[in-house]
């Protein structure tokens, strides 16, 4: 892939980045749930915002209704602008893109996770399952927590991944997760990728 700019905050080639590492074995012919349709995501938030906080490095993501509290680790590019992926071996561990925006801070933030390893279901294995109205809370380094609400999920092919809606720039907090999902093949892995779409609706601080 040639050079891309990674400044603003939407790191628009971080989806076919993401889309080239969030993948491994399969599960013995089991895929990952799949989004329904009446979850896709149509630009508007479900629910009030509120304004957004100064950046902070996030910490910790938490997906009560997935039953997921993860670490968060920095993600930086390789030399050949590629995003590095967290440590597979790690099934309970999540990345952010270092230079990116910031969850809870103005712009598109962006969280990406494994949907499984050699040995099962990752952190982000059940993504697809969440729906408009769930909530998710990112603890930050500042110690403040940014809660976030769903605002839809879907699955795009990998040969097709709209980055212009994925990584839009908003003058707002928004967060996209994102993992792997689709179909898969030994030999191309996973073929799309599972988005999910939030908006910052709550913040507080220790």
């Amino acid at each position: 892939m040639g050079e891309r700019s990674w400044t603003g905050a939407a790191a628009a080639a971080t989806a076919v980045l993401a889309g080239a590492w969030l993948l491994h074995g399969g599960l013995a012919g089991t895929l990952p749930p799949a989004p329904l349709a009446a979850q896709a995501y149509d630009g508007t938030p479900v629910g009030p915002a509120v304004p957004a906080l100064p950046p902070s490095p996030p910490v910790r993501v938490r997906i009560p209704v997935l039953g997921v509290d993860a670490p968060v680790a920095r993600l930086g590019l390789d030399g050949d602008g590629r995003l590095q992926p967290p440590p597979a071996a790690d099934r309970n561990l999540a990345g952010w893109y270092r230079d990116g925006a910031a969850p809870g801070s103005s712009g598109t933030a962006v969280l990406a996770g494994h949907v499984d390893n050699a040995h099962g279901p990752a952190v982000f294995y059940r993504l697809g399952t969440l729906r408009k109205g769930d909530q998710l809370e990112v603890d930050r380094a500042d110690r403040a927590s940014a809660w976030f609400q769903v605002d839809g999920v879907e699955v795009y092919p990998k040969s097709g991944f709209p980055d212009g809606k994925v990584y839009a720039a908003t003058p707002d907090a928004q967060l996209r997760l994102i993992t792997c999902g689709g179909g898969f093949s030994r030999d191309g892995g996973y073929d799309a990728n599972v988005v999910v779409y939030a908006h910052l609706v709550r913040t507080a601080r220790a």
